[in-house]
């Protein structure tokens, strides 16, 4: 098994496929323009260099809470779940987080996927608060 940052084209085609399970609008060229933002990875989970699982974050900074990495998408394909593979990643992301003078891990997830919050609070993740969001007309 092997963790790598995806840089290339065919690798961004790769991770939609694991991506879109989890956001059925997913599309390559939106994922791919995410590469420009400043600070922003996208990691890859290989197991006989088959990708298995990706993730992406960034490094944020924001007055309540000290320098962090925040994951905006963990995702394993739906045929390797329940394998290790996201706790692998995760610990992938928590080690690439202190490497960059980060004081924590955290994301948002969707109020009903009961499953990604069992797999976060095992992982010694905890539930700190709730995101509030409304789409604005651009």
């Amino acid at each position: 098994m092997t963790i790598r940052e995806l840089q290339t084209n065919e690798e961004y085609e790769e991770a939609v496929r694991i991506l879109e399970q989890l956001w059925t609008d997913a599309e390559d060229e939106f994922i791919r323009s995410w590469a420009d933002e400043a600070g922003y990875r996208l990691f890859g989970l290989y197991e006989n260099e088959t990708l298995l699982a990706v993730a992406n974050c960034s490094v944020q900074r924001v007055l309540h809470h000290q320098r962090h990495a925040w994951i905006h998408d963990l995702v394993v394909d739906e045929t390797h779940r329940s394998a290790g593979y996201g706790t692998r990643l995760l610990s992938f992301v928590e080690q690439w987080a202190r490497d960059h003078d980060c004081a924590y891990v955290a994301l948002a997830g969707t109020l009903d996927n009961e499953m990604a919050h069992q797999f976060y609070e095992s992982n010694g993740m905890n539930r700190w608060g709730y995101v509030f969001e409304r789409e604005i007309d651009t």
